[in-house]
This record gives C-alpha cells, structure tokens and sequence, in this order.
C-alpha cells in the first residue's frame, strides 16, 4: 500500500500496489502493520457497505459526535463515486477545508478519515457500492452533520445530486451552530 497525506490533517489516500499476473491481480487492501510503520493508528472493528441504485446518489455529510467518533477506511468497490472530507475537528489546522476524491472500483484506492471528521459522497455511477471499514462500532443516535450545499465549506460536486435522503437535506447550517 502507498499512503499519501492530503490536505487535511490524518486523512490519507490509500492507493493499492497490485501484484498482477496472467490470471489478474492481488493487492492488500488493509494491514495493521503496514498502517503501523507509516505512522498510522487505525484498526478495523466492524465493516459496512454501502449499496447505491441510481447515478448521483448523495450520502452525507456527517460524523458520529464524540465520544462516539468514527475513523473510517472507505473504497468504492464498484462503479465510481466521489467522495468527501471535511474537517469539523475545533482547534485542527485543516479546521474547516474539505477535499474531494474521485474513488472508483477500477483504481481501487480508499481514503482513511479520521475521527471528527465529516464526511459524504457522490455516486457518479448507477450501482456503486461503497466499503467502509469502521475504526469503532457504530452508535445510533450520535450523528452530527451539514447540508452538502452548505456554503460554509462551499464543497464543489462535479455534478447535481438527485437522490437525497430527507435527513440529508435537514441538517442545521453550519452557521447557524
């Protein structure tokens, strides 16, 4: 795996290194260990993924409020998404940047998101499904979040979502907090 530091503080690219042969190819898409030696602490206590229908499918954005607080190894393990980041963390250099990233079954990278950090995506293909390796089971009720639109983070999506869910759409603006 090659480990790459974005923009904002602990959220990493993850992009596989595949061993290929005439038969296809193998990759290691998590490794404590490896995670490890490059400075990462993260492990993974549940997984979930995410099936999405239709093309421009947003989920998001949110987090799990402390103490609850999720890191996340997401990768989009068919079709393409874009999907994105953005840091909700008070007092993080990176407070209030968000970054977007084409993820796509093809190149098979992920993004690792750290605890406070929100986060949402973008189906760019009818029948994306979307793999999130979960640093702490999940607990309902806990979520926290703001409208894609908000105009607080600006975030610029490479298309107009059609599919939102209502609790989506009904988060408190971030201004208004």
């Amino acid at each position: 795996m090659k480990f790459s530091q974005t923009k904002i503080d602990g959220v990493f690219e993850i992009d596989l290194e595949p061993h290929g042969d005439d038969r296809g190819f193998l990759a290691r898409a998590y490794c404590a260990d490896e995670f490890a030696r490059a400075g990462i602490t993260f492990t993974s206590t549940q997984i979930n993924i995410s099936r999405n229908t239709s093309a421009l499918t947003l989920r998001g954005m949110h987090w799990q409020k402390a103490p609850y607080a999720e890191a996340k190894l997401v990768r989009c393990v068919r079709g393409r998404i874009f999907d994105v980041v953005a840091d909700v963390r008070p007092g993080s250099p990176s407070y209030l940047t968000w970054l977007g990233r084409e993820l796509n079954a093809d190149h098979g990278a992920a993004l690792l998101i750290p605890e406070g950090c929100a986060h949402g995506f973008l189906t760019l293909e009818p029948g994306s499904d979307v793999l999130y390796q979960m640093g702490r089971p999940h607990t309902p009720g806990k979520a926290d979040g703001f409208r894609y639109d908000d105009q607080a983070f600006a975030i610029v999506w490479p298309e107009r979502p059609s599919v939102i869910a209502a609790a989506d759409l009904a988060w408190t603006p971030w201004q208004a907090r």
